[in-house]
Formats: structure tokens, sequence, C-alpha cells
């Protein structure tokens, strides 16, 4: 049974990883009734300040509240802090008369759940990681409905529905799966490189990894001497060292196939050349890679809560990609392991396949389906 859903406060921000996803869904429901009102929570600094206007939706601006993961002075000014945003969070939902709420995590979904619960409004709620973050701990006591994206997620009633795609990634599917190689040509052509060369994409998403640049810059003239091309993006103000180790090859042929930037805004052109990616596990990267069947050397986070370990890991298994160790990612380890493996079409073609296995991608469709059960679970309750 469901229900369509009229008017819907989406909370989520701070991150990539929770505003990619909550625009995905936010688009999938619009789609279903084009005159749905819908109320973005976040944060008047983070990326959602930006990212949300300019996809059309109206952020309502929430004070950002960190919760404290150990007892420290942040306690004593919590409690004001979270009553302010709760009240915010509280007149979004009552302007647009909200059937439903639906959280992705971070600083803003606290005081969205909260209150949600105080006006007796259902919560649906998306964990991105394998691990789960404070806040959906929290909302999860009480939601009518929890996504996951990854299988064993500890959240109580959670089903998978994998991770929304962004809508350039889920156009990148669809446009690959009609025409393949027509779209290989056409990134290329728009970056500069060979379509019929082999492609490695090294990412340390946004803010790069300076591991990662290290040891794959080190590799270069063993890269290059497979034949490959390499698009390596090395994050903002991260690019000066990798250059230096691509000029020290020479200003030959073979350094050319060897493109350095920093950022690319067109992340989807990237991945449309890719033959194997070298990269960070992050869930977005993952379930993307995954969604789009790239195969991939994966190389977790060293810090943290070890949620990137975790996250490729179900994929990983699967024949879909490798784990390195950060420590282990040494330029000797990429001049041996990379280049045989782009060689190897064969398993790069396996991989490729075991990755699209995987892949989900209709998570966004299916996050949706969950926000019209929570409505119309409340709507048969009224």
């Amino acid at each position: 049974m469901s229900h369509k859903v009229h008017s819907v406060v989406l909370a989520g921000g701070g991150t990539a990883g929770h505003v990619n996803p909550l625009l995905a869904v936010a688009d999938e429901l619009r789609a279903r009734d084009p005159e749905a009102k819908v109320l973005v929570l976040g944060t008047a600094t983070g990326l959602e300040a930006e990212l949300v206007p300019a996809r059309g939706y109206r952020l309502a601006p929430v004070p950002r509240v960190p919760l404290p993961r150990r007892p420290s002075v942040d306690l004593l000014t919590l409690p004001g802090k979270l009553s302010a945003a709760v009240h915010a969070a509280q007149a979004a939902i009552e302007e647009i008369d909200a059937q439903v709420v639906v959280g992705f995590g971070g600083y803003v979904s606290t005081p969205a759940y909260l209150a949600a619960r105080r006006r007796g409004v259902p919560v649906v709620i998306h964990e991105q990681n394998a691990r789960p973050g404070l806040a959906n701990k929290l909302g999860a006591r009480w939601a009518a409905r929890v996504g996951l994206t990854f299988e064993g997620t500890p959240l109580r009633g959670g089903v998978v529905t994998g991770l929304p795609l962004r809508r350039e990634i889920a156009e990148l599917v669809s446009a690959r799966e009609s025409d393949a190689a027509g779209t290989r040509v056409a990134a290329a052509d728009a970056l500069g490189l060979d379509p019929a060369r082999p492609t490695v994409l090294v990412t340390g998403g946004s803010s790069g990894a300076l591991s990662l640049n290290t040891a794959v810059a080190g590799a270069a003239d063993a890269l290059l001497a497979s034949g490959a091309q390499v698009l390596h993006l090395t994050g903002k103000g991260k690019d000066g060292p990798v250059r230096d180790a691509v000029a020290r090859l020479g200003s030959s042929v073979e350094s050319r196939r060897y493109q350095v930037r920093e950022y690319l805004s067109e992340m989807h052109l990237a991945l449309a050349v890719a033959d194997l990616v070298v990269a960070r596990s992050g869930a977005g990267t993952v379930c993307e890679l995954a969604a789009l069947g790239l195969p991939a050397v994966y190389v977790p986070l060293p810090i943290g809560n070890g949620e990137q370990r975790l996250n490729a890991a179900p994929l990983v298994r699967a024949g879909g990609g490798l784990l390195v160790d950060d420590a282990d990612l040494t330029s000797s380890w990429v001049a041996e392991h990379v280049p045989a493996l782009v060689a190897d079409t064969g398993r790069l073609a396996a991989m490729a396949e075991a990755a699209r296995r995987t892949g989900v991608r209709d998570g966004a469709a299916r996050v949706a389906d969950l926000v019209e059960q929570a409505v119309a679970t409340r709507a048969g309750a009224a």
C-alpha cells in the first residue's frame, strides 16, 4: 500500500554524502507528484546552501548542532542549541503541513527527527554508510521506515534500498546501457583523452588523498609503459607533487597520457571513460562504481570509525574490486599490480560484471516507496 506524497520535509546536509541522496529522492518524489511541496532543512554554510537552491528547492536554514561523541564542555551548550534547531525544524514542518519528514543523517537531521516526533509526523530515514551515524541511530528508534544502503547496517527495521544515485550518475547509467561506446567516445573527447586506450582514473574525493596521490604518481612510468592513460584527480591544492612526478618523465608523448587535474566538476565524464578506478571507499563512490559496473582498487580512509572498509566489503567479496590498506598502497604495489590488472581484459571484464551485479540503480525509487508507505500508514491510522 502506498499513498501520494503532497508535502515533505527532507533533512540532511554538511557533506555531498548527505546532500546528493537527498536531492535524488526529492527529484523522485517531485516526478511522482509535480505539485508536491518540498522543503529542505540544512545549514546556511554547508554544501546544501548552494546545491539545494540550484536544483530548484527551497532551503530552510537550521542551526548546526553537532552531537558530542564524548563528554566535553560542548555538552553544556547543547540543550540551548538543540532547542533552537528543533524549533526551526518544527516551524518548517508546520509551514507546509508536512505529511512526512525524510532524514539522511548529519547535523540537521537530529532536530528534524525530534521536531517530527513532537508533531506526530512520521519519519523515514536513509542511512548512507555501513556503520550508522549518531543522528540516524537516534531517529531509527521511532522511524516509520528505515532505508539502508548496505546489507547488515545495524539499524532497527532497516530494509536495503541501496543509495539514491545523483542525477548525473543515473543519467550515465542509462546512457551506457543504450550506447556504451558512444558515451565513452564523447566523454573522452570532452576530457582530451583517447577513447581507444585503457583508462585508469585516480581520485581521493573532492579534498584529495595524499597517500593515493603519492603512490600512483610514483608509479607513473609503469602505468604509462603498459599503454594505459591516467586521469589523476588530486584534490584542490594537491596537484603540485603529482605534476612534478609526471614532469620528471620528460616531455614525451607518454607523459602527456598522464593527465593531472585538481578537481573535475563533471565527474560523470571521468567515470564514462574509466576502465579501472583507484579511489577511497566512501559510500557514494562504492555505490556509484557498482551501479556503473566499474572495477576498482579501494583504499579505505585509515582514520575514522572504519566505515569505509565496511562500505567496500560486500562489493569486494563479490569480486567487483580489490581492497588495499592505505599503508600497503605504495608506488611499488601500484607498479606491480595495476598495469597487470589493466592488461588482463578478461579479469577486468569479470570484475566489472561482479560490480554491476551488486549495484543498485533504483535507490531513489526504493526510498520514495518507503516514504509513500509511511504516509499511507499514517493516513490509514487517522
